[in-house]
């Protein structure tokens, strides 16, 4: 760090080198800008460094020991499946730090100024940077606050070696042998999945009515089949009330239709939302204005309601996902640079790694009628494809909300084997405002699994081959 009497003079200063951060530095460089970002960690964020992508290393370390126990049902066993955890804590590393490495790559490459560091607002100019040892004033035109957010810590489950956060829950050095995950959203429902297919009893205790809320129920239920036949716990309207720690594991103690139940186990995974990582950096006392539930209010081209000062991320509303943060970096990026470009979140996916995985995009049949849109659904199942049979993989289905007026498609929902990438052309489709039969009349590659978009508009547009249509 340049330490100095002088402030260092910067026109676009990133707080934060996230999905959001390092992706708005280097599209505001590509405009003209000279930037500076700033973090205290990793460069990546939570996302490439101890969220999505190692959560998914592991995900796919778990599918790989299930397929290596073979398949009875195509005739293929195997016995004695090892997992080497530590061979593939080292690998989901190497997959961390090739895309960490990527990100500095990139930012440099871009010529933007890397600067290690945590940040406090002077006034909506100026901020200090810090380190272990120094400090330095830096003066921006303009700045995009990207801070990201962290997991929430239940008083009553404080985190530590045996309580365990997402990150936690990533590094552990064993498999445990038994698992109770606090939580049966995205995150608590993904790595209890992972960590079954590796092997561990896993129980997963959610508050509320059913796992993964943001989702339909014919979409959780296959999710929930699935995880029965991993020997999977769910343990639903059940409010988690403590733990005690020893050498050797822990004891969780939740209640559910006024019981109290006590489960042991080697460890516990607390996923109960994520809290935006706001407090602390001077923002109050510059005049930031925040919406009730302590996030950062923006207009439509991510700007507070200071005007040189943006927001992006998990700090703003809406969902906390890393390609939102992505998209609204972009939008902030221009807007600095004068560009029209605003946000419009009609086309942003959800996916969830599960087993199987789930995904959606726009809107629902449930959100399409809340909003008086009158709607054909065309759904097709995955038990009718060739691909899917050929794969094994029959659970599930693809289905298009169409408006009727018109029939452009206005969302869709996959639960399925590789839902996370069908859902692609769903979002491209509602994105672009086209037709059912736009996608009926784009001819599909056989077989495969993105025909059953193409199937799911033809039934939407009483044209179906493969079903008849109810």
């Amino acid at each position: 760090m340049v330490v100095g009497d002088f402030p260092v003079e910067t026109d676009l200063l990133v707080v934060g080198a996230g999905p959001g951060g390092y992706v708005a530095a280097i599209r505001a460089a590509q405009l003209g800008q000279k930037v500076t970002i700033v973090d205290k960690a990793h460069l990546g964020g939570v996302c490439l460094n101890v969220g999505c992508i190692p959560s998914k290393a592991l995900i796919q370390a778990g599918h790989a020991a299930v397929h290596a126990g073979g398949d009875a049902e195509l005739g293929i066993s195997s016995e004695n499946v090892k997992v080497d955890f530590t061979k593939v804590q080292e690998w989901k590393s190497g997959v961390v730090n090739k895309l960490t490495g990527g990100v500095e790559q990139l930012l440099t490459g871009n010529n933007v100024d890397i600067v290690r560091g945590e940040v406090y607002f002077v006034d909506k100019n100026t901020v200090k940077v810090m380190d272990e040892k120094n400090s330095q004033t830096y003066t921006f035109n303009n700045c995009i606050i990207a801070t990201g957010s962290t997991p929430i810590e239940i008083p009553t489950f404080k985190f530590s070696s045996r309580v365990l956060d997402s990150s936690g829950a990533l590094n552990l050095k064993e498999i445990p042998k038994k698992l109770v995950v606090i939580g049966g959203g995205y995150i608590g429902t993904e790595l209890g999945t992972a960590y079954a297919n590796l092997g561990s009893e896993v129980t997963i205790v959610e508050g509320g009515k059913d796992i993964l809320g943001g989702f339909e129920k014919s979409m959780t239920a296959l999710v929930k089949r699935r995880l029965k036949q991993k020997n999977v716990t769910v343990v639903t309207k059940a409010l988690a009330k403590g733990v005690e720690e020893s050498a050797d594991g822990v004891k969780v103690t939740y209640e559910v239709k006024g019981e109290e139940v006590t489960v042991d186990a080697d460890y516990v995974l607390v996923t109960v939302g994520r809290r935006p990582n706001t407090k602390e950096i001077g923002l109050e006392e510059i005049g930031i204005e925040f919406t009730e539930r302590g996030l950062i209010q923006v207009d439509k081209q991510c700007r507070t309601n200071i005007p040189n000062i943006y927001a992006i991320g998990d700090i703003v509303p809406g969902l906390q996902l890393a390609h939102k943060a992505s998209y609204e970096a972009k939008v902030a990026a221009e807007a600095i640079a004068g560009e029209k470009s605003e946000v419009d979140y009609i086309a942003i996916p959800a996916v969830c790694f599960t087993d199987p995985e789930l995904a959606s995009v726009g809107h629902t049949e449930a959100s399409a009628k809340e909003a008086g849109i009158a709607i054909k659904p065309g759904r097709f199942p995955y038990a009718v494809n060739g691909r899917a049979l050929a794969l094994n993989e029959t659970d599930g289905f693809v289905k298009l909300i169409v408006r009727e007026e018109d029939g452009v498609v206005i969302g869709g929902q996959v639960a399925g084997a590789s839902a996370s990438d069908i859902i692609g052309e769903i979002g491209l489709a509602v994105e672009s405002g086209m037709t059912a039969e736009d996608i009926a009349l784009t001819i599909h590659a056989h077989p495969s699994l993105g025909e059953m978009v193409m199937e799911a508009a033809e039934l939407a547009i009483d044209k179906p081959i493969h079903m008849i249509k109810q």
